[in-house]
């Protein structure tokens, strides 16, 4: 956004119910790690909130991504080479040998080194960066990476749970693109990591309200504003304990709409740490879930390309629902309060609601220290001067993070390449946003059933081509079934009219219990009601027949999905007619010809008779698509 349109925002907000691209990522690798057992810091708490986002069918509403996690090239754009090569050597095994290096770099109590450390590190800032390059491209409006936001990682220092400063990386991504970018930071503690990389130059505003006190990292005072060039460039907002919602509402909105009004950012990047939810188990806030989600929905109503990130939160199950309800937020979808069922369900006992509610704590915040702060901030914003910005020169060709345009059209050609026949893959998929304008729900669904295509929830999809029921046998046993028989047992399949992959030929000489067993599986069975919605439409999530035109019971006969057809058990109707009981007993005889090589050429003398008799010779010449399509029984020559 140019400065002339920057200047036109002034202190209004825009208008933030236009329909925005969202880009998501999420890697199913992050709640495989662990710190160490006891550590609050818990990656499989963005899993839980993955869960709840794919439930409420809000990946409808984005395009979902699996980032390339961050090589040691990229993350050495900001750390040290030595940092990062002790984080890519030490494991829980050899890290006796690293004493040295452990002191140095604060790996420890609050950092320990755990299995996979490297390759966390690199799901969590692959995600930053790779959101930040899209924006940049301009192929998203906001991009989210949940896994992301260690505020608190320095240059050669892991700090606060913090190893990689993944915020950094995508704010230096974005710089090569932007000429301002906004730092917003909401978590419980101080963005102290994104603060001083950033001190001195005014290119990046870096923003901050967080507990202020005899509290970790115990920096992020009101005058400490920056320094150079930098000066006035970071604001810090100080709180005391149990902050509400009305009253983080009251500093927050006049803050950011000051610093909208003088900086005019090109980017945000916002830090939504989940600590400052009332109840966690590290934080002091009294924040519900609607006070935090309103700092997310108030930063969107700007219209600015915005980077959104997770950060503390060391309550799970509050943390995700917080994180998927500001998900539907961005995405600008409504979600009922009452929790759908999900594998995780019993972590949100006892109300199973998608809400965190604010506690009596009491609020050590007085409104006229409220004032007082805010009164100071905003001074300082207007000291600032004119927006900075920066020469126009040549963007580096290769980004930070993530693929350029033209390896992103590659992926797409080789996903083509190798699935010519596949209507929609994996990759597609995920790429796909849902159009509000054109079909509801239940619409889109019997797009896709029209298509030949069926999407399952979470990360299984199946993809099942209905139209072959519309050749007279059912899909579903098309699709279950394999065909085995031999030679003879597909001329006796032509005897009947049914398609191949339907029947099959088994032993005559079973018992008389399995012979019962038979012929109840020939009884029809219903379609289940659960297969049935409430427009009389299959489930999209079963391989149910496609509903076709009623056709009369002499024209084709119902079959169990159980157990495979006696090809030569007659059925009731088929005794009465006795074209049925011809045809039923040709196949008895043709199977009984087994035994002997006397009898086999007996049996075969005997049918040919019968058949000449009973039928002319026209018949042999009959295209068996007609017959199929017909429905017919009539019994064709066995040879």
């Amino acid at each position: 956004m140019g400065d002339s349109n920057m200047a036109q925002l002034g202190s209004v907000a825009l208008n933030g119910s236009s329909p925005k691209k969202v880009a998501y990522f999420y890697d199913s690798d992050i709640g495989n790690y662990a710190y160490v057992t006891g550590h609050p810091m818990k990656p499989h708490r963005i899993r839980l909130a993955h869960s709840l986002i794919m439930q409420y069918n809000l990946y409808q509403k984005m395009e979902i991504y699996r980032a390339k996690p961050a090589t040691r090239g990229e993350m050495t754009q900001f750390h040290t080479d030595d940092y990062i090569d002790f984080l890519q050597k030490v494991t829980p095994d050899n890290m006796d040998s690293y004493m040295r290096e452990q002191g140095k770099y604060n790996v420890g109590d609050d950092c320990p080194v755990f299995d996979g450390l490297f390759e966390f590190c690199g799901i969590s800032a692959g995600g930053s960066m790779e959101g930040a390059a899209r924006l940049n491209r301009q192929k998203c409006d906001i991009a989210i990476n949940w896994a992301g936001g260690l505020h608190h990682a320095k240059k050669c220092e892991a700090s606060g749970f913090c190893y990689v400063n993944d915020i950094v990386l995508g704010i230096l991504e974005l710089l090569r693109f932007m000429k301002r970018v906004l730092y917003i930071d909401i978590d419980v503690h101080h963005g102290d990591g994104v603060e001083e990389a950033f001190y001195t130059t005014d290119r990046v505003m870096t923003v901050s309200f967080h507990k202020y006190g005899e509290y970790f990292p115990g920096t992020g005072e009101l005058r400490d504003i920056g320094i150079g060039l930098g000066k006035n460039y970071s604001v810090n907002f100080p709180l005391r304990d149990g902050i509400t919602d009305e009253s983080y509402k009251s500093i927050f909105e006049p803050v950011i709409e000051n610093v909208m009004k003088y900086y005019q950012p090109e980017a945000v990047v916002l830090q939504c740490g989940g600590d400052s939810l009332s109840g966690d188990r590290l934080g002091c806030f009294n924040l519900s879930m609607d006070g935090h989600a309103n700092c997310v929905n108030y930063v969107k109503s700007f219209g600015l390309p915005t980077l959104v990130l997770g950060g503390g939160g060391y309550t799970m199950r509050n943390v995700a629902r917080t994180w998927a309800f500001e998900t539907g937020v961005l995405v600008g979808q409504d979600m009922d309060r009452t929790l759908p069922y999900n594998e995780y369900y019993e972590y949100y006992a006892p109300d199973f609601e998608l809400n965190v509610r604010s506690s009596n704590m009491e609020n050590s915040n007085s409104r006229e220290y409220l004032e007082k702060i805010t009164a100071a901030v905003v001074d300082n914003l207007r000291q600032t001067g004119p927006a900075p910005s920066v020469q126009m020169q040549d963007v580096p060709r290769k980004p930070f993070g993530g693929m350029t345009d033209e390896e992103e059209a590659e992926l797409d050609d080789l996903d083509e390449d190798e699935n010519k026949d596949t209507r929609m893959t994996e990759h597609r998929w995920d790429k796909r946003v849902e159009n509000g304008a054109e079909y509801d729900v239940s619409d889109d669904e019997d797009m896709s059933r029209a298509n030949g295509a069926t999407r399952r929830k979470s990360t299984k999809r199946s993809f099942t081509d209905f139209r072959k029921g519309e050749n007279g046998g059912d899909s579903h046993h098309a699709l279950s079934r394999e065909p085995k028989s031999n030679d003879k047992a597909k001329e006796q399949v032509e005897l009947e009219s049914h398609d191949v992959n339907d029947d099959t030929i088994e032993d005559l000489s079973a018992t008389q219990d399995n012979e019962k067993e038979s012929a109840k599986d020939e009884e029809p069975q219903q379609p289940s009601k659960q297969q049935v919605d409430e427009d009389g439409d299959v489930g999209m999530a079963e391989s149910g027949p496609v509903e076709e035109a009623p056709i009369k019971k002499e024209e084709i006969e119902p079959e169990a999905a159980s157990e495979p057809k006696v090809a030569n058990k007659p059925t009731a109707e088929e005794r009465i007619e006795p074209d049925h009981a011809k045809a039923s007993e040709d196949a008895s005889t043709a199977t009984e010809a087994k035994d002997t090589e006397a009898g086999e050429q007996k049996a075969e003398e005997t049918s040919s008779a019968k058949v000449t008799d009973d039928q002319p010779t026209e018949a042999m010449e009959v295209d068996e698509d007609q017959d199929k399509a017909k429905g017919d029984k009539e019994p064709s020559p066995a040879s």
